[in-house]
């Protein structure tokens, strides 16, 4: 199999979704959102944009299966295992606002194997797959070097169904409003860590998220660097819905800190 033919032909792909998306949005209306729950929507922007993604990704890999965020397809047996996130920050496309992405994962018998996310707002695509550097719009991207808290640029997503843990998010902000360059919440976790990837970022954190948010963008992180975990340290963060991602050189002051915000 060759991963970087593949990866290829999904970055082209991305492209072609983004610029439908783009399209779209010149005439969007408030009457074209559905609500799927307490601040969740989605449109027939990411329905559409989902069908394209599956259509093509059958052709690029035959016989394998999806795990998609608008259900379009649901997860079944195979060795071969697409993640997909056509819309990865509806909330911000629907408004009219950056960033929104289309992430765009490959999982081979439980393991990432290749990664693509798609930053449609400024044309940038964040690109690995098994054995390559990580890429942005070709060029070879990495982590920054800075290894204290106090040098970090810091970014979140803030709950906005699940509550459980709002006590220890709002000490965690505090902690890094205080000791860290800055917070940031962009509404696109895929964003966010391809932004960890490229060095913009220092540390990434959120909860109550989907494999479809994370699985891309982390698989492209690690390629250019960096570090990524469950909020215990461990590597349930494809599945465990939390997430701490890191440039590597601050990643065990991290996820001590973060682990003993939400008492893990």
């Amino acid at each position: 199999m060759n991963l970087q033919e593949i990866c290829s032909q999904v970055v082209s792909l991305q492209q072609e979704v983004s610029i439908f998306m783009k399209t779209e949005r010149l005439s969007f209306s408030q009457s074209n959102i559905e609500v799927k729950g307490l601040h969740d929507f989605v449109s027939y922007v990411d329905k559409e944009s989902e069908k394209r993604i599956i259509e093509r990704l059958k052709n690029i890999l035959p016989g394998s299966t999806f795990l998609a965020e608008e259900g379009t397809v649901a997860r079944e047996d195979g060795d071969y295992l697409w993640i997909i996130d056509p819309l990865d920050g509806t909330t911000n496309y629907i408004h009219g606002i950056s960033p929104y992405a289309i992430s765009i994962a490959l999982m081979h018998q439980d393991r990432l194997i290749l990664g693509a996310v798609m930053e449609c707002s400024l044309n940038e695509c964040f690109y690995a797959w098994e054995g390559s550097p990580a890429y942005l719009n070709g060029k070879e991207i990495s982590v920054s070097n800075s290894a204290e808290i106090k040098d970090a640029f810091v970014a979140t997503g803030f709950p906005y169904y699940d509550f459980s843990q709002m006590e220890a998010f709002k000490t965690s902000l505090e902690y890094f409003m205080r000791e860290s360059h800055g917070i940031r919440r962009l509404g696109s976790a895929a964003t966010d860590l391809v932004y960890v990837a490229a060095g913009r970022f220092e540390i990434f954190y959120e909860y109550s998220l989907q494999p479809w948010d994370v699985a891309a963008g982390a698989f492209i992180l690690q390629q250019a660097g960096g570090k990524v975990c469950d909020f215990s340290g461990k590597n349930n963060y494809i599945f465990g819905k939390e997430i701490i991602a890191t440039n590597g050189q601050i990643h065990k002051l991290a996820v001590q800190k973060i682990s003993n915000f939400f008492k893990i």
